[in-house]
C-alpha cells in the first residue's frame, strides 16, 4: 500500500520543484531566527533566494554534531519554547544529549513521513502494532506510534524490555505487526522457544525493525523464526526521528521522503558531493521542519542513492541499508554509544585511570558490552565485598549515562596495552 500515492509517486521534475521551493524557505527561516545559521551565511555571503537549486546546496557549509552540542540545549531551535510541543533528545558524544523540538506543524509531518514508512512496511488500519522501543526521550517509541495512529491501525506501546511479557501481549493480544531493533526480534523468537512457544501461535504478519544495522541474513532469520515479512527504516532524531526512510515490500532500498529531506552523497574525507550510485556518506537537509531545521548535517551514515523508480511505483530516492559509520560511535542494542562518554563517566570517579577498553560483541541475537576499567595504583581492594561494590558503582553511573547496560571488568594498573599510536579504545567483535 502506498499511504499518500499523490506525493510519493511524483514525477522526478515536479518533486524537484517542491524541494526547491521548501528550501529556499527552510533556509530562510534558519537564517532569521538561527543565530549559528545567520552567523555562517554571512560570513559565506550566502543568500537563501540565490539558492536556486539542490546542487547549489554543495556552496553552504555542513552542520556537525559538534555544532549541535556547542548550542546546548536551545540554541538550534527557530521558533519560541512557547511554539515547542515536544522535546526529544538523544546521546551527544560528552554526555551532553542533542536536545531537539517540534512544533504542531512538525507533529504533523512527523506522523506524515511516519506513517509512509510503515505503509510501505504493510501496516494497514487492520492490524495491531507492538512497538518495543523505549518511549521516553529517544524518538523511536514515540515516532513510530504516531505514525500507526495515522494509518489507524491499533497501537500496543508496549516499550522495551520484559521479554516474556512482551510474547505473552503478541500471543494474547494477537499482534500482527512488529517493531523494535531486528537484534531484539531474533531475541523475542529465543525466548519464545524458551517459553515452547510456537511461531505458528502468534498471528505476526509484519514487522518493521530499525535502530541498528540490519544484514541480509538477519532478516532471513528473522523473517524464518518469527513467519512474517520484515522491512527495514532509518531515521535519526536530528533531522525527524523514525520516517526518514524506509523499505517497501520490494526491498531493494530505502524509500526517502524527498518532499521532506533532500539527500546528498559525499566523500567523507574531501567533502566532495558524488553522483548517484556512488558510496559515500549521507547529508541530510530538512525542508518542512519548523523548530529545528537542520542544514547540510553530516549524518557520518555510509551509503549509496539510486534514483530510478521502484517497482512499487514510488518515484522517490531509494537509498542502501546502512552498515557502516566514518565516525568512532557504536550502535549496541539501538542505543548511539561514543567511547568519548566513557572516558567522561570514568574522569568522575575516583579510583579508575583514563585508560579503558570497549568490548562488544554478540553472543545470540543481543549485543553483549564489556568495559575494561583500568584501577589506579593502590585501589584494587584486598576484600570482594568493596571490589564488588566499587564495580557496582561504576556499572550504574555508565548505564545511566550510555542509556544501555554493561559489564564492567576492572583490571590492573598498566594491563592495557600501550603503544606510540592511536589507543585501541573499541574492540567490535560483531564485525
Amino acid at each position: 500500500m502506498i499511504w499518500n500515492k499523490k506525493m510519493e509517486t511524483l514525477p522526478r521534475k515536479q518533486l524537484e520543484q517542491i524541494q526547491i521551493e521548501r528550501l529556499q524557505s527552510a533556509l530562510n527561516r534558519a537564517y532569521k531566527n538561527v543565530p549559528f545559521y545567520h552567523r555562517i551565511f554571512e560570513q559565506q555571503g550566502i543568500v537563501p533566494e540565490k539558492i536556486g537549486s539542490v546542487a547549489d546546496l554543495a556552496h553552504i557549509p555542513f552542520t556537525t554534531k559538534e555544532d549541535l552540542r556547542n548550542n546546548y540545549p536551545y540554541g538550534m531551535f527557530a521558533v519560541p519554547l512557547r511554539d515547542i510541543v515536544r522535546i526529544h533528545a538523544s546521546s551527544g558524544t560528552t554526555g551532553k544529549p542533542i536536545v531537539v523540538g517540534y512544533s504542531v506543524n512538525d507533529m504533523r509531518h512527523w506522523a506524515e513521513v511516519v506513517a509512509r514508512i510503515m505503509a510501505a512496511g504493510g501496516v494497514t488500519k487492520e492490524d495491531i502494532v507492538q512497538i518495543a522501543f523505549n518511549y521516553g526521550l529517544f524518538t523511536g517509541g514515540f515516532g513510530l506510534h504516531s505514525g500507526a495512529e495515522t494509518i489507524g491501525a491499533t497501537v500496543i506501546p508496549a516499550s522495551s524490555g520484559n521479554s516474556r511479557r512482551q510474547i505473552i501481549i503478541m500471543k494474547d493480544y494477537r499482534t500482527t505487526a512488529l517493531v523494535c531493533t531486528p537484534s531484539y526480534a531474533l531475541y523475542l523468537a529465543e525466548v519464545m522457544g524458551e517459553m515452547e512457544i510456537r511461531k505458528e501461535q502468534l498471528a505476526l504478519r509484519v514487522g518493521l525493525f530499525g535502530g541498528e544495522p540490519c544484514s541480509e541474513n538477519m532478516r532471513v532469520e528473522i523473517e524464518q523464526k518469527l513467519d512474517l515479512s520484515a522491512t527495514d527504516n532509518y531515521g535519526l532524531s536530528e533531522i525527524m526521528g523514525p520516517g526518514v526512510a524506509g523499505e517497501c515490500q520490494e526491498k531493494d532500498g530505502l524509500h526517502l521522503a524527498e518532499d521532506h529531506f533532500i539527500a546528498e552523497i559525499i566523500d567523507p574525507d574531501t567533502g566532495q558531493v558524488l553522483p548517484y550510485g556512488e558510496q559515500g556518506e549521507l547529508v541530510l537537509t530538512t525542508l518542512t521542519k519548523e523548530a529545528f531545521p537542520m542544514i547540510r548535517y553530516r549524518t557520518h551514515d555510509i551509503t549509496r542513492l539510486n534514483p530510478e523508480p521502484c517497482r512499487c511505483g514510488r518515484s522517490h530516492l531509494r537509498m542502501e541499508r546502512v552498515r557502516d559509520r566514518t565516525d568512532d560511535m557504536l550502535i549496541i542494542r539501538g542505543v548511539n554509544v561514543y567511547p568519548s562518554q566513557v572516558e567522561s563517566v570514568l574522569t568522575e570517579i575516583e579510583g579508575t585511570s583514563p585508560h579503558y577498553q570497549i568490548v562488544v560483541d554478540r553472543k545470540g541475537p543481543l549485543d553483549e558490552l564489556e568495559i575494561l576499567v583500568e584501577v589506579k595504583e593502590g585501589f584494587f581492594f584486598d576484600e570482594m565485598k568493596r571490589l564488588r561494590s566499587f564495580k557496582e558503582e561504576i556499572e550504574e553511573k555508565m548505564e545511566s549515562a550510555l542509556g544501555v547496560s554493561g559489564k564492567i571488568k576492572l583490571v590492573e594498573p598498566k594491563t592495557l596495552e600501550r603503544n606510540a599510536g592511536k589507543a585501541q579504545r573499541v574492540v567490535d567483535r560483531r564485525k
